[in-house]
């Protein structure tokens, strides 16, 4: 790569992030490789836009495409990587929509590429061994911190291309992950969100795991919260349900069911059943936790009495938080080949069906919990209100707020309960 012709003033790049938590840190992982390059906020005053790209269904590769097009029309020289790389970054490049494309293990040479004065594409298969060694030492969030510990997924759900695009489930080495969170905590993050293509993973390949690995980061002097990505029901067992007693996890967990009829869990490839789902969140539940979970809707399969019955059991599920979508074909998938016997409307209808159910749940399981007081991290402002989450993972919003900060930790006894969301004045 040619150094030579660097300006006096250092280029500045602007980063794109398209997608999940673990795309946002791979963000956070090129933007600590940089060298001779300065970051914007304004991807008009970028002389390079780096777009890290999301691929989970054909409609995340639209969103990313229209973008690329559309800086591409303002004459932006444009780098792509991400999980996109595998499903459209050849297209791409062969169109010069994009100046360079190199996939998630090469994304540490991000200097190098950026100085590049001639195109280049660097794709490769899954690399089943690739762990990044760069410690982020600035994260964007100064009290907030994602930790990727793991990459990869071994799973195979039918409607999922992710462990093609990302590879077989690894762990980041401890040292490496309890090192990043030192130097983090030192710099004020006091809240760690563990993260990976499938965190509760973490350790299988290292004589571990997850709840091993919180027991050690609890231990880091400043860190007041450890909260968790989305775990598969296999993966909370009993050593990590005793954390939950432990006052150093958020009162949260989010365990991805996916759906809650067997017939459909068995068309999706999914390891879980409604029956031990329903006696693991119970469980959860008991210890006076709220539990979130991802539900797809209108995937092939989904007849109306299966939906039906689906409904019942998902209103007999303990659950406070839902991440809901309905289901969009993703191409190369084993669901991409079945055919969609679920219409539009139908699915739309059902979305909204669980959405009102778990609001309803939510509602219910604050008013149970009135009495407990909340521990909130500011996060936004508008206009004279605040707000931030508490260790429910709900929403607070803070009237009168004129003395208060963002990053801000508040310790709330006194609040309003209504159906959007609680409510404070200080």
């Amino acid at each position: 790569m040619d150094k030579e012709n660097l300006k006096h003033t250092k280029p500045k790049v602007f980063f794109k992030t398209f997608g999940c938590r673990t795309n946002l840190f791979d963000t956070q992982v090129m933007m600590a490789n940089l060298k001779d390059f300065i970051l914007t906020e304004d991807e008009m005053d970028a002389d390079v836009i780096v777009v890290n790209s999301c691929t989970v269904t054909n409609g995340a590769d639209a969103g990313v495409r229209s973008y690329v097009n559309k800086i591409n029309k303002i004459g932006k020289k444009v780098l792509f990587t991400g999980c996109g790389v595998k499903t459209q970054g050849k297209n791409l490049f062969e169109k010069s929509l994009v100046f360079g494309t190199f996939a998630h293990s090469y994304k540490e040479k991000i200097n190098d590429f950026l100085l590049s004065n001639s195109r280049f594409f660097y794709e490769d298969t899954p690399d089943v061994t690739h762990i990044d060694d760069t410690i982020v030492k600035d994260f964007s969030s100064k009290v907030r911190a994602f930790i990727k510990i793991q990459e990869g997924c071994d799973f195979a759900c039918s409607y999922c291309i992710i462990p093609q695009v990302r590879g077989v489930a690894r762990s980041y080495e401890e040292r490496h992950i309890l090192e990043q969170i030192r130097i983090l905590a030192s710099s004020g993050v006091c809240e760690v969100v563990l993260t990976g293509t499938n965190v509760g993973s973490y350790g299988r390949d290292k004589d571990s795991s997850i709840a091993q690995l919180i027991l050690k980061i609890s231990k880091i002097d400043g860190i007041k919260r450890i909260r968790v990505g989305s775990m598969e029901p296999s993966q909370v067992d009993d050593q990590f349900l005793d954390l939950l007693d432990s006052g150093i996890l958020e009162r949260h967990l989010h365990i991805a069911l996916q759906h809650s009829h067997d017939r459909m869990l068995e068309i999706m490839n999914r390891r879980n059943r409604t029956k031990s789902d329903r006696e693991l969140l119970e469980r959860v539940a008991d210890k006076g936790c709220a539990i979130g979970t991802d539900y797809i809707v209108g995937h092939p399969g989904e007849s109306e009495k299966i939906w039906h019955e689906a409904l019942e059991n998902l209103q007999a599920l303990p659950l406070t938080h839902i991440h809901p979508f309905i289901y969009s074909k993703r191409d190369g998938t084993p669901s991409s080949r079945l055919k969609l016997d679920v219409k539009g409307d139908v699915a739309k209808e059902r979305l909204h069906q669980i959405n009102t159910i778990i609001k309803q749940k939510n509602y219910d399981f604050r008013l149970a919990h009135q009495n407990d007081a909340l521990e909130v991290l500011l996060d936004s402002h508008k206009g004279d209100e605040m707000s931030g989450l508490d260790q429910f993972f709900n929403k607070v919003v803070i009237g009168n707020s004129s003395q208060l900060e963002k990053n801000q930790w508040l310790k709330i006894g006194e609040y309003e309960i209504k159906k959007e969301g609680n409510y404070a004045r200080i």
